[in-house]
This record gives C-alpha cells, sequence and structure tokens, in this order.
C-alpha cells in the first residue's frame, strides 16, 4: 500500500483527498453555479473526480450535497452522508449510500474515517430533509479533520486524537 498524501482543492468546500491509496471527495460541487453560489475559477475537469474512492458529504445545503455533481462522479459511488439523510439520497438515483453519525467510523479501503460533530443548519431548503451537520476525522498513515460548514464550538479542539491537517473550508 502507498504511504502518502495528496490534496487538490476543486473549490468551496471540494477537496479531493488521496491518502495511502484511497481516494476521498468531500463536498462536491463541481457546476459553474449552485444557486448564488458562483465559481471564480474554471469548472474542474471530470478527470479530476474520477476513480473516488467515496464521497463524504458534511451537510444537506445545495453548496455541499449538489445532486448534479454527483451524478457526474458516479450513481453508484459510495456516499457517506449525515444520518438520515439516505432515503433522500437514493430516491435522486443514487444506489451505494451509507448514513453516518457522530461517533460511527467506516474503513474505506483501509483509511478510517470517523464522523465528528459540526455546528451548522442540516436542513435542505426549501422543503428538503434535515439531518445533523458533520465534520470528518480521516486516518491513514496521516490524520486529517475535514470540518465541513462548521461554526466554532467548544468540542471542536477535543477531536479525541491528534490531527496533521485541517480542512476548514471558508
Amino acid at each position: 500500500m502507498s504511504r502518502s498524501l495528496d490534496l487538490e482543492f476543486l473549490g468551496h468546500s471540494t477537496v479531493v483527498i488521496d491518502l495511502d491509496g484511497v481516494r476521498l471527495l468531500t463536498d462536491p460541487v463541481t457546476r459553474a453555479r449552485v444557486g448564488p453560489l458562483r465559481r471564480v475559477e474554471p469548472v474542474p475537469s471530470r478527470e479530476r473526480t474520477r476513480g473516488v474512492d467515496a464521497v463524504l458529504i458534511s451537510h444537506l445545503h445545495w453548496d455541499h450535497l449538489d445532486v448534479p455533481s454527483l451524478r457526474d462522479i458516479g450513481r453508484s459511488t459510495p456516499l457517506y452522508v449525515p444520518a438520515g439523510a439516505a432515503p433522500w439520497v437514493r430516491a435522486a438515483g443514487f444506489t451505494d449510500v451509507h448514513d453516518i453519525a457522530v461517533g460511527d467510523t467506516v474503513d474505506i479501503g483501509g483509511v478510517e474515517v470517523r464522523a465528528v460533530p459540526a455546528l451548522h443548519s442540516g436542513f435542505r431548503p426549501p422543503l428538503g430533509p434535515t439531518a445533523p451537520p458533520l465534520g470528518f476525522v480521516i486516518r491513514g498513515s496521516r490524520s486529517i479533520y475535514f470540518a465541513g460548514d462548521t461554526d466554532l464550538f467548544e468540542g471542536m479542539a477535543d477531536l479525541g486524537e491528534r490531527v496533521d491537517l485541517a480542512l476548514i473550508p471558508v
């Protein structure tokens, strides 16, 4: 197994994380515009998101769970979504969807992904579902904290372990 870390920022909170031979994608938005959010940089080529082992979704807002972007990645790509959101995501046509709650840990190709708390709205406006927002601690040969859209909160400093790198979208 390759012991390496490579990150590629694709915009907003979309990051390709290559860790120890496992390719993860966070909150993919790969279109020119989602609601009022407009891309300043060019739309990333589809090649930049090919070969993803799993997608991590921090919360249900349009700019973090963009259905057209997910369809471009593939309807059968494993998606890890906040607990309670899986039925809604499956109804949108995705076949490999997993609810994950704070404290849950999953193994993706030998890389451990643990859901941690986040402080943010979990509602998908205007009439969508609500699910608790998440951050993720990703551990392989390195440890990465992906914060999602969290506000600062008291427990943030105590994620239960040291992290080598924090990805905190702004």
